[in-house]
């Protein structure tokens, strides 16, 4: 699952602590219940009716923290084994259940904690429940040796693509290593050791099991529109039962120090650029230094007056950003300086620099206004990541597990307005300045020279390609016998799913300005916030193929400054309003997205059309943005599944395509773009009659017309021609096309071809067509090649598009020894699809589809994507209806049409990025012919 995602919850923690509670900005709390029942198991909860939601979080007090050497990973594992099935929820059902009753699942695993989640439409909340308490309380009989195997498989996998098949993949590995003693609970990584994932047995996870996953060592968080007395109810009849476990003691802090500096280096089979990263220990979490170092990590790192940027990005021109951040967790704390390099970049001159950005950072010290721009971006992001029911489910859940008071936010509060200039520049002087620290030099192969003065090799024993460690799935029996557990009711009953809450659309307001400009809005009162967007149409597609990336470097350029403020002061204009305003090019439209304070947005916007109508085309930062480009590029040729799609998009669209070229240009376009280009862009190709404005939020149409008055009247119309886009041809007939990344340890999979732009009648149609094919995690190709093969971390197919063209797409990244069989299934499951699907599957699709549609409205991201589909496809306001229309009326032909029309595996590209050594060969029994090698 995704191992990151308590780091968001915790990003929410430290924004609630940081925000201020004046009269103007309001009160910032949530309001919670908190019970606990007699097994130990706490309860909060927190009503929103906002929306016929809920959201269901438990809170597990176990992560790889509690494992010990030679047995890492475990927690993580667990967390795969939840999924799989308990004793009254069948084998992968779990997913099935939720996504048909319309509802969205998953879980995270970090060093210190598990979190499982659902969100489902309310009708739907008794079953969430039900199947959530079977996992807590009666999955250890489950656990059979064949399931257990099949997840070990996953996992390995999991490892393999997101650590070991990338570039820099090992750097936290050989950081905790060396920053930790051993047998620290942080010297290990939360994916575990492959050895150890290879060696587990069932055995030792149940016993893990018994420990952890226990009432007295979990919270249970519902945030959403429910009753609460029918809520306690509920938790009692499904959890209540549950026996406690053993009591679980909380860890105590276990902060490091270092005795001297310990500096390794790597060379990096996928890496093309070099990079640095320096790591300090600190302290744990809610330590009174750690809100300190969390304002030093700011202070020095973002924006253009941060020490670093101003040196190494600036000055030196040594890299295009560098990362200054402290992360304290439970136990202990890293504040860590991460830089990326350029191509050719010695690491000893990164390390140099470094050391002279912290010499300026002494040198001109912290002012109060640096402090002021921090903390008045924090009530924002409060409000932000308060914005879902899930949010505040994370929030409440995390207090609750980690400072034992889900309404910590008081005394977080109270810690961070405490934080002053001199202590931050105590925390530096005490943990950073002149103090022991551990580097890592990750440099490309045979390129040594690059690494930091005095490095020693890190000993990363890589895996080979050829012997990649397997649980041989085949050797247990799949139908092995599962004892079930006396309980006081018959728990293999299925609560019924009650009345569909029905589908409410928002409101939706219009308006149109003079000069051509059109607006759509929605208005949102929950949360004192305002999201909006303007689109103007073109962007990409209006570029010369000669000049490619023009349009991309344009829109860098206008968020750098404008005709009467300095990139610096107009960061800092941004900051001080808590806002953020960013300009971004794409294949068909310039974007500019908005976040902002309702009691801001006047200010805001008028910034928004400075930076519009004023652009500063500061050559100095055009410098800037063109090197950032240029060395974006030996990097992404570093990433297999980077360079698996970039050659998927050449073969579709062919090379006289616009679409065919990266969005940012390539090593032939963009050193020949000039600043005269970006502003001869800017002249002919930006007019008013061509964008769409779209707003949603805690704001009225009056005052959002009136807030766009002064830009109607300045945003003159122009004339701007379009080319004529055809659909590209499909092959005749299919082809194997092969990236070479040598020792790859998986192959990345893309199989594709042009399909129908999402203007397209049938593009909705199209898109339900595929769902059960490769459109949710109980799609027909996940399940085969992660749950049943145990082959990857995930598998999907899925038809995109914009206004001209779409593209229909199966991907996935395999162990490298499984590539041929792997692909074999791709293409032999979409033949077996174009057959039919039974009728339990179009009822599943329906249900997926036409249930979740109550989660469709909840965030003001949500609302605001809703807004731009009907501005930029010229859809009706309640198209969403429509879509339901055609769900309702779903058949098994309709269905078998639709698939035999949009998707046909024997003429489509079929493009692997991997070992070319060891899989070419193999490819060539798919009789598909020899592959051919592609060099980008």
């Amino acid at each position: 699952m995704k191992t990151r995602l308590l780091i968001i919850a915790g990003i929410i923690m430290m924004v609630l602590g940081a925000c201020s509670s004046s009269d103007e900005q309001g009160e910032m709390k949530i309001d919670y219940e908190k019970y606990s029942l007699n097994n130990g198991l706490d309860v909060i909860l927190h009503h929103d009716g906002s929306d016929p939601i809920v959201a269901v979080a438990i809170q597990y007090h176990v992560g790889s923290n509690r494992e010990v050497p030679g047995r890492t990973g475990f927690a993580h594992l667990f967390e795969h084994m939840m999924f799989q099935q308990s004793e009254n929820v069948g084998q992968d059902q779990f997913f099935k259940l939720i996504q048909g009753a319309g509802g969205t699942l998953n879980g995270g695993t970090n060093k210190d904690g598990t979190v499982y989640y659902e969100v489902v439409p309310k009708n739907a909340l008794e079953m969430v429940l039900w199947a959530e308490s079977d996992r807590m309380g009666y999955l250890a009989n489950t656990v059979t040796k064949s399931a257990f195997a099949n997840q070990q498989n996953v996992v390995q996998n999991e490892k393999r693509q997101n650590y070991d098949n990338r570039p820099y993949g090992h750097t936290s590995y050989v950081i905790d290593k060396n920053l930790f003693p051993e047998g620290h609970p942080y010297s290990w990584q939360v994916i575990g050791e492959m050895e150890d994932l290879f060696n587990a047995t069932v055995e030792d996870v149940k016993e893990f099991h018994a420990k952890y996953y226990v009432p007295n060592n979990a919270t249970l968080t519902l945030a959403g529109d429910f009753n609460a007395e029918e809520v306690k109810a509920l938790v009692e009849k499904y959890f209540g039962e549950i026996p406690g476990g053993e009591k679980v003691e909380d860890l105590e802090p276990m902060p490091v120090t270092l005795e001297k500096t310990k500096k390794l280096y790597h060379e990096d089979n996928f890496a093309r650029t070099p990079a640095l990263t320096m790591v300090w220990p600190t302290v744990e979490q809610y330590h009174p230094d750690a809100y300190a170092l969390d304002f030093l990590g700011q202070i020095l790192g973002r924006g253009k007056k941060a020490p670093f940027y101003r040196i190494l990005v600036k000055e030196k021109k040594l890299t295009s950003r560098a990362g200054v951040y402290n992360r304290s967790q439970e136990l202990a704390g890293k504040f860590s300086v991460s830089v990326n390099a350029y191509p050719g970049i010695s690491l000893a001159e990164v390390e140099d620099a470094a050391n002279e950005a912290f010499a300026l950072f002494e040198e001109e010290g912290i002012t109060e206004k640096d402090l002021e721009k921090i903390k008045a971006g924090l009530e924002t992001r409060f409000y932000n990541g308060m914005s879902s029911v899930l949010g505040k489910s994370f929030q409440l859940a995390r207090y609750n597990e980690y400072a034992g008071n889900p309404g910590f936010i008081t005394e977080d509060l109270a810690r961070i307005k405490a934080v002053s200039i001199d202590d931050i520049m105590r925390v530096y002087k005490k943990y950073i300045k002149d103090k022991p620290f551990v580097a890592t030099s990750f440099v490309p192969k045979g390129q040594t020279d690059l690494i930091a003065e005095g490095s020693e090799d890190a000993g990363i024993v890589e895996e080979n390609v050829l012997e990649a460690t397997e649980v041989d799935q085949s050797q247990f029996a799949e139908d092995e016998v599962i004892e079930k557990t006396a309980t006081s009711f018959d728990r293999s009953v299925v609560p019924a799913i009650g009345p569909d809450p029905g589908l409410k659309l928002p409101e939706i307001w219009t308006a149109g300005m003079d000069n051509g400009m059109r607006i759509w809005g929605i208005e949102h009162n929950e949360l004192p916030l305002v999201n909006c967007s303007m689109e103007i149409d073109g962007g990409h597609l209006l570029e010369d193929m000669d000049k490619a990336g023009t349009v991309n470097l344009m829109a860098q350029l206008m968020n750098e400054g404008t005709a009467g403020r300095t990139p610096e002061e107009l960061e800092e204009a941004i900051d001080l309003l808590g806002a953020s305003i960013n300009i971004r090019a794409r294949d068909e439209s310039i974007v500019i997205s908005v976040n902002t304070l309702t009691r801001n947005f006047e200010k805001t916007m008028a910034l928004v059309e400075e930076m519009l109508m004023e652009p500063r085309w500061d050559s100095t930062e055009f410098v800037l943005a063109k090197e950032r480009v240029i060395n974006s590029f030996p990097r992404n040729k570093s990433n297999p599944r980077y360079m698996a799609s970039r050659t998927l998009d050449n073969l579709i669209y062919g090379e006289d395509h616009i679409y065919a070229v990266p969005l940012n240009g390539t090593e032939e376009t963009v050193p020949e773009i000039t600043i005269d280009d970006l502003k001869e862009f800017y002249n002919t190709k930006l007019s008013p009659d061509l964008a769409r404005f779209h707003v949603a939020g805690d704001i009225d149409k009056e005052r959002v017309v009136a807030a766009l008055g002064s830009l109607e009247s300045r945003w003159e119309p122009k004339e701007v021609e379009f080319p004529d886009i055809k659909e590209p041809e499909k092959p005749e007939e299919s082809k194997i096309y092969f990236v070479d990344f040598p020792g790859a340890k998986q192959s990345v999979i893309q199989i594709g071809y042009s399909a129908i732009p999402r203007s397209h009648p049938d593009f909705y149609p199209a898109y339900v067509s595929n769902y059960k094919l490769g459109g949710s995690f109980n799609s027909i190709v996940n399940i085969i090649l992660r749950e049943e093969k145990g082959y990857t971390y995930g598998a999907r197919s899925s038809f995109s598009g914009g206004a001209n063209t779409g593209t229909f797409s199966a991907s996935s990244s395999v162990r490298t020894t499984a590539t041929l069989e792997s692909v074999q299934i791709f293409r032999d499951e979409m033949e077996k699809y174009r057959e039919g699907i039974d009728q339990e599957d179009i009822d599943f699709t329906k249900d997926a589809l036409l249930k979740s549609n109550a989660r469709s409205f909840e965030t003001l991201r949500s609302l605001l994507g809703m807004l731009g589909n009907i501005s930029r496809y010229d859809l009706p306001h309640d198209y969403i209806k429509e879509q339901e229309e055609f769900v309702l009326d779903l058949t098994i032909d309709k269905h078998k049409d639709l698939v035999n029309k949009y998707i046909d595996p024997s003429r489509m590209y079929y493009v692997i990025a991997g070992d070319a050594k060891t899989q070419v060969p193999e490819l060539k029994k798919l009789g598909m012919g020899d592959p051919v090698m592609v060099e980008l």
